[in-house]
């Protein structure tokens, strides 16, 4: 699929320099940053991979002016590494006037890189390896040549350039250039040199890390509803609700985890209780108050349990083990018209039972389907069922299916390629899934995200921003 024009992103420019065959520079905007290599083909790789990064900071695709000692060209770089050639021209070698009568003497023919003296019998004016020609070439590890030049002929007739035509101002477009200053890089060998007080820019790593976090803490028109479903119990749902609810939660967002079950839900088993102990059942009989004109922001806080670190609020489901009410279809309205007043970012746990009126009606307000799994068959073959039953039931819930997030969390230590294996089984089917490490401490108790590993912390940031995606 070609990258859409109309999607490009002008400002700020971005340009790339290669300088020689194992240095290279990127321009973005005012910031600077060199990058260097064992090759050429090595440098190009590393500053195309920068410039994905930008390109998927901004989400969406970014124009990028090349040069290098022999040619220069313009490329399309999408934030999916999408990359396509606009423009390309070698750099002749510039004919000087002289004088009648005196000679002009031949330019002699250049060398081409890597081909040492034979290169003395190649054509007068041949282009050098493109810009373009290295990407192309880049898995295979030698670009392929570009097509011939046209001579260019000293004696031709130049005629002179035509007079200035004035434009009108009202179709003048700014002059100012929005700089996109790269902060230095806090991680990697980059991060660790910066401590001792220099400045380097990040790596593509840190890129992508930081185009995450940017997804992740985005402040929506509206708000937006998330549906972590599986049919099946033991299938990660709540810890996938409080770890997605911790990400958004600690980007800055006002976020809401809402234990949607119709009876008893695990949610409130797993974070910090507040000083009361109050549920949904609470928040219906003061949703009138809530839902009115004179009702305050921070009334919704005698009714949610603040977690403090990880910046989120929880909504519990009855903890009441004599109780006999059943959330029904048309609470789960009210619920949700409370929740949307004061959250921006809402995120549903669920319980089992597909059926079940509240389940139902959670995917009448779901913007974003989360679909979770673990490292065990029958949670593997219950998100398969449950995309399935949503995949027939109407056209919308058949989208919400096909543009869902899968997560598959490891059960066990070890679990590693099972996890990988049980994933590769859906990526046909729904638009991102994402494996979740085994982390001892997402087993039991109290989800602290802190608390988590670092690599378990990169991975729920990755699938949070899949999931930002969609909303």
């Amino acid at each position: 699929m070609a990258i859409d024009k109309s999607r490009i992103r002008e400002f700020p420019p971005v340009s790339i320099t290669i300088s020689g065959e194992d240095s290279g520079e990127l321009l973005i905007g005012a910031s600077r940053q060199t990058v260097a290599g064992g090759s050429e083909v090595e440098v190009r790789r590393e500053l195309l991979g920068l410039v994905v990064a930008h390109a998927r900071t901004g989400g969406s695709p970014v124009r990028v002016t090349t040069r290098d000692q022999e040619s220069i060209g313009v490329l399309l770089v999408s934030p999916e590494g999408q990359i396509e050639e606009e423009y390309s021209e070698s750099l002749d070698e510039t004919v000087e006037p002289v004088p009648a009568g005196v000679e002009t003497p031949r330019p002699k023919p250049q060398a081409r890189r890597g081909e040492g003296p034979a290169a003395e019998s190649a054509a007068p004016g041949r282009a050098a390896d493109s810009f373009d020609s290295i990407v192309k070439g880049l898995e295979e590890g030698d670009p392929a040549p570009a097509e011939p030049a046209a001579p260019a002929d000293p004696e031709a007739h130049v005629e002179p350039a035509p007079a200035a035509v004035r434009r009108s101002l009202r179709d003048s477009q700014s002059f100012l250039a929005v700089q996109d200053n790269i902060e230095p890089a806090r991680k990697g060998w980059q991060g660790r040199v910066n401590n001792l007080g220099l400045s380097l820019g990040p790596g593509a790593a840190e890129l992508a890390e930081r185009a995450d976090e940017h997804l992740v803490s985005r402040i929506y028109s509206g708000p937006r509803t998330i549906a972590v479903v599986n049919q099946k119990g033991g299938a990660s749902k709540t810890p996938t609700a409080i770890c997605l609810a911790a990400v958004f939660g600690r980007a800055g967002g006002s976020v809401l985890a809402w234990d949607n079950n119709e009876t008893t839900g695990s949610l409130p088993w797993r974070v910090e209780r507040g000083d009361h102990a109050r549920s949904a059942l609470h928040v219906l009989e003061r949703s009138s108050h809530l839902l009115s004109d004179t009702a305050r922001a921070a009334d919704v806080n005698a009714f949610v349990h603040r977690q403090a670190a990880d910046k989120y609020d929880a909504l519990f489901s009855d903890q009441d083990i004599d109780g006999e009410h059943e959330i029904t279809a048309s609470e789960v309205d009210v619920l949700h018209a409370v929740a949307s007043k004061y959250f921006n970012v809402i995120l549903m746990d669920s319980g089992n039972n597909h059926r079940a009126a509240n389940w139902r009606q959670m995917i009448g307000h779901t913007d974003q389907l989360v679909v979770t799994a673990t490292t065990v068959e029958d949670r593997v073959e219950g998100a398969r069922l449950t995309l399935q039953g949503l995949a027939g039931r109407d056209g919308r819930t058949a989208q919400l299916a096909a543009d869902a997030v899968v997560i598959v969390s490891q059960e066990q230590p070890g679990h590693e390629k099972l996890a990988q294996l049980h994933a590769e089984k859906f990526r046909p089917y729904v638009r991102e899934v994402h494996v979740i490490p085994f982390d001892p401490a997402l087993k039991d108790g109290v989800i602290h995200f802190g608390a988590l590993r670092p690599a378990t912390q990169r991975a729920w940031l990755a699938a949070a921003a899949s999931v930002a995606k969609g909303l």
